[in-house]
């Protein structure tokens, strides 16, 4: 399934050499949709507000452990289309309050993808296999 692609940087959309709204595909897209789930709020999605995590309820200003944490992660990677498995893994909370981590995406294609965190940027591609990346 094709998505938008979006900007690593600014999570924003892109456009491709021709100047049209460029589109994710392949393990990439799924990545992508991956990582767009776990950047998403309990409720914010607007027509199915069972969709996202409970950032505001569970997890932002407590002290979730890492295991919750990996459940949530990997059961919002599991609402992508065409994801077979998943594997998360979180390090402990840094002192200054930084959770890091990666997710490992199998999608039924076969290909293996990942998505991991970095200091001001949460869930972003870092590696896909089979040289799916956009058009």
């Amino acid at each position: 399934m094709d998505t938008l692609l979006l900007n690593t940087a600014t999570w924003d959309i892109e456009l491709d050499s021709k100047g049209n709204i460029a589109l994710a595909t392949g393990g990439y897209a799924i990545a992508q949709d991956v990582a767009s789930a776990c950047r998403t709020f309990l409720g914010e999605v607007w027509y199915n507000t069972t969709l996202g995590l409970p950032y505001f309820e569970q997890i932002l200003g407590k002290l979730p452990s890492i295991g919750f944490l990996a459940a949530k992660y990997a059961a919002a990677a599991d609402t992508i289309p065409d994801v077979d498995s998943v594997r998360v893994t979180l390090n402990p909370v840094s002192t200054s309050r930084v959770l890091t981590g990666k997710i490992e995406i199998s999608n039924v294609a076969g290909v293996t993808t990942a998505i991991s965190t970095q200091v001001g940027i949460p869930w972003y591609v870092t590696a896909v296999g089979n040289q799916d990346y956009g058009t």
